[in-house]
């Protein structure tokens, strides 16, 4: 047998060597961790099937975020749990609403941390679709205004950044409208561009206690099989106004996420989401996998793919491997 002349394992021979030829590289700041805001104080409820995740009142919200900040992570992104909810979604655009009320703590106590805010509706309509129900549909253009009532709102309290995630066609250029209208042309908007109809979202949905009381969201969250679609929406997104755009799940569709770094010179994010974690940490409770390496294994599958930060509930851990 001829000698080798290429012996790739030369370069694996040790962890120093390892770290030096290594091609993608995490750090905290690469990370936005979601946290969940509700009514009340000193509240900190433990999400049934997210372990280690919480709906928080504004006081502890902001003793997280101190927390979040000193671990060098870059941000947070806010769902609100409202304390009541309508058919008109009234306590998404209440300037004195849950997550109003959160973003301004948060900024007053940690103002150089991000804080984003998620756009949407199903977490205060009472049916739980992410707009107005009309003859048991969900009418898109009578969603528009809500949305960009959300946005200005958001942003009023002090949002760095709004992320619409309704899936709404011509919500971004609806929100960008009505941002620079009403003074907040330098707010930028990370669309939730490619949002698909996933199961993984289960776990979210008790943590936000947003499940739709009727059928689903298929109807205008994306097929999972349309890739090409994805491209499409994000195009369209851009056009509109987005600043950067979100691919939703991450794991299952790394996929688009590289089509999507390949094409739109615009930062990408990626949204690890509720589904994606539960897995790991029943995987790992179960001691059928190492939790810490798949942890790190999968945010760094998610970098590789090309996504410049990720919204993940792994992010104070990883800050902390990382330090």
């Amino acid at each position: 047998m001829a000698f080798p002349v290429h012996r790739p394992r030369r370069l694996r021979a040790t962890e120093s060597i390892r770290a030096l030829v290594r091609e993608t590289a995490l750090a905290p700041d690469d990370f936005i961790l979601p946290l969940f805001v509700c009514p009340g104080e000193g509240v900190k409820r433990e999400i049934g099937s997210m372990p280690g995740n919480y709906q928080m009142s504004t006081d502890e919200i902001v003793k997280e975020c101190a927390e979040v900040a000193s671990l060098g992570v870059s941000g947070v992104i806010l769902f609100g749990i409202p304390e009541t909810k309508d058919e008109t979604a009234s306590g998404g655009y209440d300037d004195q609403g849950i997550v109003q009320r959160g973003v301004r703590a948060i900024k007053r106590e940690v103002p150089k941390l991000i804080v984003m805010t998620d756009v949407c509706n199903c977490e205060y309509t009472s049916h739980g679709h992410c707009g107005k129900v009309v003859a048991g549909e969900v009418d898109n253009d009578a969603t528009l205004e809500w949305l960009a009532w959300s946005a200005v709102s958001h942003a009023r309290a002090g949002a760095d950044i709004v992320a619409p995630s309704d899936m709404m066609d011509g919500r971004v250029g609806a929100i960008r409208k009505a941002l620079d209208a009403e003074g907040f042309a330098r707010v930028p908007i990370l669309s939730y561009a490619a949002k698909f109809a996933s199961c993984f979202y289960g776990p979210f949905r008790e943590a936000a206690e947003s499940a739709p009381q009727f059928g689903d969201r298929r109807g205008y969250q994306m097929d999972p099989a349309n890739g090409r679609e994805a491209m499409r929406e994000i195009a369209l997104d851009l056009e509109e106004g987005a600043d950067m755009i979100m691919i939703k799940p991450a794991l299952p569709y790394l996929d688009l996420i590289r089509q999507a770094r390949d094409r739109f010179e615009v930062p990408i994010a990626a949204y690890q989401v509720s589904g994606e974690f539960s897995m790991i940490m029943a995987a790992a409770r179960n001691g059928w996998i190492d939790r810490t390496r798949a942890m790190m294994e999968s945010l760094t599958s998610i970098r590789r793919a090309g996504a410049d930060f990720v919204l993940t509930y792994f992010a104070k851990d990883a800050a902390r491997l990382l330090a």
